[in-house]
């Protein structure tokens, strides 16, 4: 069986259902990703550069789509290329958000096209006009509902398609939901989990180690999609409350959603700027290493998540297999995996007073909460991915 996936940042999602598949003896499995793709060892990995930008002169809203024809044009190019050598996939696997399969079907008419479904976009009742400090404009409403052209085609043109949780699944229109399955693809479980003789070495030479009290926050980039300025709001309280908590930061000073903001070279700078804190006590790691990443979640006391209602996360399911106690914010799609006072704690996005007062609760009690580590570490189990790979795999070969 041949199998194809295409992914503008190979392996991306896929990096464990392609491995699992590629070890078995009876598939064949090849990629398509972008320039910069980083690969997977042992599977063929095809590369493809748009030749050109979308214009400047394309109107704001089409220059979305206008992107995703330019990727789908050469997408196109190679896959018929790889047709004329004699190649055919049986199947299709793909993250469709950058227009990479648009015309994947007018080379191969008979193979099985999956969308990995990530995110439709609303304009109401998810991370749009969410905060009200980033209030939607009617342009941005405008622009938002335009951009889901993109989406819509590639919801027609699939066979089948998967989304990794039931509020992401809701977001899609109506008429396409029983095409949409919900299927997590998994977390590696089996790397994670607790060690009461964690030790994190910091920059500076400092030891912080498992059962000290550390407030720890992990984002890919420190934003507000991801809560960074609820957090930094919070935190001179919690450290004038509690004066011998460390807090761990990790995260870069990029964008990965939203934007920059105006008045300083990333939210890092402006919120430290607005909420200066004791820096011999936060610590900022920035991007780093997965094994010093690990050692940050074993050595937590309390692990702050906070999210706009956008796409969960590994991070979360992450710590939550590492035994962390979680405060995360009551928002969808978080409320599918915590559950308050069960296996992590739920707090208002928006109340600082709120979450200052339950990382100080849950750092006084850390005994009392202890139970909530342990529930929360089976619940990561659910979202091994053993299990992602395995239901996947039903869908690709067509179980």
């Amino acid at each position: 069986m041949n199998i194809l996936f295409i992914h503008q940042n190979f392996p991306g999602q896929f990096r464990h259902i392609a491995a699992h598949l590629a070890r078995q003896p009876d598939v064949n499995v090849c990629a398509i990703g972008r320039e910069h793709a980083p690969g997977l060892a042992g599977i063929r990995l095809y590369r493809y550069r748009p030749h050109r930008p979308a214009s400047k002169e394309t109107h704001p809203y089409a220059r979305t789509f206008e992107e995703g024809v330019l990727h789908g044009q050469q997408v196109l190019r190679l896959l018929l290329d790889i047709k004329a050598k004699g190649y055919r996939p049986d199947v299709i696997v793909a993250h469709p958000g950058w227009g990479e399969t648009l015309y994947a079907k007018q080379a191969f008419p008979d193979s099985k096209l999956i969308h990995f479904c990530e995110y439709y976009y609303r304009t109401d009742g998810a991370d749009a006009g969410f905060d009200p400090e980033f209030p939607l404009t009617l342009n941005g409403a405008a622009s938002i509902h335009s951009r889901n052209a993109l989406h819509l085609l590639n919801l027609e043109n699939c066979d089948a398609a998967i989304t990794p949780t039931h509020w992401q699944h809701s977001l899609h229109p109506a008429a396409y939901h029983d095409k949409i399955k919900v299927i997590h693809e998994g977390i590696d479980t089996a790397n994670l989990g607790p060690d009461p003789d964690a030790v994190l070495r910091l920059p500076n030479g400092q030891q912080l180690k498992a059962g000290d009290p550390v407030v720890t926050y992990v984002a890919r980039n420190l934003e507000p999609y991801r809560g960074f300025h609820s957090f930094m709001r919070a935190l001179p309280k919690i450290l004038k409350e509690h004066p011998t908590c460390q807090v761990v930061v990790v995260g870069g000073d990029d964008v990965s959603y939203g934007s920059k903001p105006k008045d300083a070279p990333n939210w890092r700078t402006k919120l430290l700027r607005e909420n200066p804190v004791d820096l011999s006590r936060v610590h900022f790691l920035g991007k780093v290493p997965y094994g010093t990443y690990k050692k940050v979640l074993q050595i937590s006391a309390v692990h702050l998540y906070l999210t706009y209602p956008f796409v969960l996360s590994w991070s979360l399911l992450e710590a939550m297999a590492s035994g962390c106690l979680i405060v995360a914010s009551d928002t969808a799609p978080v409320r599918e995996v915590i559950r308050d006072e069960e296996n992590g704690v739920l707090v208002d996005f928006f109340n600082k007073d709120e979450i200052v007062g339950r990382v100080l609760r849950v750092l006084a009690r850390a005994e009392v909460f202890g139970k909530l580590r342990e529930v929360a570490y089976l619940t990561a189990q659910h979202y091994c991915t053993e299990h992602g790979s395995r239901v996947y795999a039903q869908v690709i070969q067509g179980g």
